[in-house]
């Protein structure tokens, strides 16, 4: 199975995505990670553009062929971005999930945002205004949304796995 995250950064795609993937024993593929390794080579400029992307696509069809579960993490803002991650697991002729992770409150989602350290070295996180500035096409109902405003992880985690379950039905 595919399970493809998105969601603006600082919603907790990231963490929730680890925790699904420490659980599941599937590969996590997170295009930040991806990115940030393509501008430390030297050879691209400070914006990969779609060569992320288009790396974690190969990544996530490659680990799929051979059976794993992949859960792709990445802010996945571009209605063509979720859908050619749909034509990935199309291709692997395996089930595909959408989860949009979200922060339903404002105030705690800005204080992540403002006060989360990478993990990721040279990758420099956006500000506030930069992620409520960023374009982000709209879901048109297809994802599974999880809100991570006053949850633990493990109960975003169990949430998500239920809904996975009667996704999957």
């Amino acid at each position: 199975m595919l399970i493809v995250f998105g969601g603006l950064p600082g919603t907790g795609k990231t963490t929730v995505a680890r925790a699904l993937a420490r659980q599941l024993k599937a590969a996590h593929i997170r295009v930040d990670t991806i990115e940030q390794a393509l501008r430390s080579s030297g050879q691209l400029d400070a914006d990969v553009g779609p060569v992320g992307y288009i790396v974690a696509y190969a990544i996530a069809e490659d680990n799929l062929s051979l059976g794993k579960t992949v859960i792709a993490d990445s802010v996945n803002p571009l209605l063509i971005t979720r859908d050619a991650w749909l034509s990935i697991a199309e291709r692997a002729g395996v089930r595909a999930a959408e989860v949009e992770v979200i922060c339903s409150d404002k105030i705690e989602h800005r204080h992540r945002v403002e006060t989360r350290h990478s993990d990721v070295k040279g990758l420099i996180k956006p500000t506030w205004q930069e992620v409520i500035d960023r374009n982000y096409d709209d879901w048109a109902g297809r994802p599974i949304v999880i809100d991570t405003a006053a949850k633990s992880v493990d109960d975003v985690v169990t949430e998500l796995i239920a809904k996975l379950s009667a996704h999957s039905s």
